[in-house]
């Protein structure tokens, strides 16, 4: 099978191509440098030219803030360069997976999304990635994926940003009361994977990374982990604090949790653990 993967520089880009290299599949990354998605004849001419039989769309916009006073630009990449590869993938029959978010939810319940529950974004980013989701469906073939909270050993994560500060801060403030799942996006990626290999996909699909936790809890694992892994660093106190204590320029959902039974259902056995991927990660970023 041929996969066409957009975004090869961003986290999920790089899993993507780190865990096509374990399969037999014909892989072709592009980067933003490569292939502008915003370019509709650029979009065209790369899906014709290797006529994939699927299409990740791993590109996006993801700076949540800043997206707040660039409205316009995010649309272009979240929104309407999606469309252009829902044009493409049909000109050659290929199945398009366009990755989502849990920000297309309000985060005002208290039991994990379903698939079919309303959309609410909160603010520009989530509101771009919903009309994403919506150009996705002018592809004859397509398939959404929405996670959360990703992390990995590439770009900038919660992780990451948690292990620049556990070496030279005493103590740290981490936000209490917004809930979610951490996602590894080797986990998801091997997931986009099964899915793209499977028969008669189609719709929307939650992946849910492991258990949910709070932005304070998350942080608590990592530090932890780390000092397992590393006795000799000093590790900051974690202090919890609201999110109107501590606020972003755009609005968060309060519960971000995905149900991803629908998933689990068409593929048993894709789970995601982000504890355990945690203890796998850590080593590569402190050696």
């Amino acid at each position: 099978m041929k996969i066409l993967v957009t975004g090869a520089d961003g986290q999920l880009g790089r899993c993507l191509q780190d865990r096509l290299l374990l399969t037999a599949h014909d892989g072709l990354a592009l980067n933003r440098n490569q292939l502008d998605i915003t370019d509709r004849q650029a979009v065209e001419a790369a899906v014709v030219g290797f006529r994939p039989d699927v299409i990740v769309n791993a590109a996006a916009y993801t700076a949540v803030d800043r997206a707040e006073s660039e409205p316009e630009v995010v649309r272009r990449v979240n929104a309407e360069a999606v469309g252009y590869l829902a044009e493409a993938a049909n000109k050659v029959g290929a199945l398009l997976v366009q990755v989502s978010t849990d920000y297309v939810f309000d985060g005002r319940t208290t039991r994990p999304y379903r698939e079919s529950d309303p959309v609410n974004p909160l603010n520009v980013y989530g509101a771009s990635k919903l009309a994403g989701e919506q150009y996705a469906t002018g592809a004859n073939r397509y398939v959404i994926v929405r996670a959360a909270w990703l992390f990995s050993e590439y770009g900038n994560n919660f992780l990451k940003s948690m292990l620049k500060l556990a070496d030279g801060r005493e103590t740290i403030q981490v936000v209490i009361d917004q809930i979610g799942t951490p996602t590894y996006g080797g986990d998801l990626a091997t997931s986009i994977i099964r899915l793209a290999e499977a028969e008669a996909v189609s719709g929307i699909y939650h992946y849910a990374g492991g258990r949910a936790c709070s932005w304070f809890e998350f942080s608590q694992a990592i530090f932890a982990g780390l000092s397992k892994l590393r006795p000799e660093w000093r590790t900051p106190r974690v202090l919890p604090v609201t999110a109107t204590e501590y606020p972003g320029v755009a609005t968060r959902p309060a519960y971000a949790v995905l149900d991803d039974a629908k998933l689990r259902a068409c593929l048993p056995r894709v789970t995601g653990d982000w504890e355990l991927a945690i203890e796998a990660v850590m080593p590569v970023l402190t050696e």
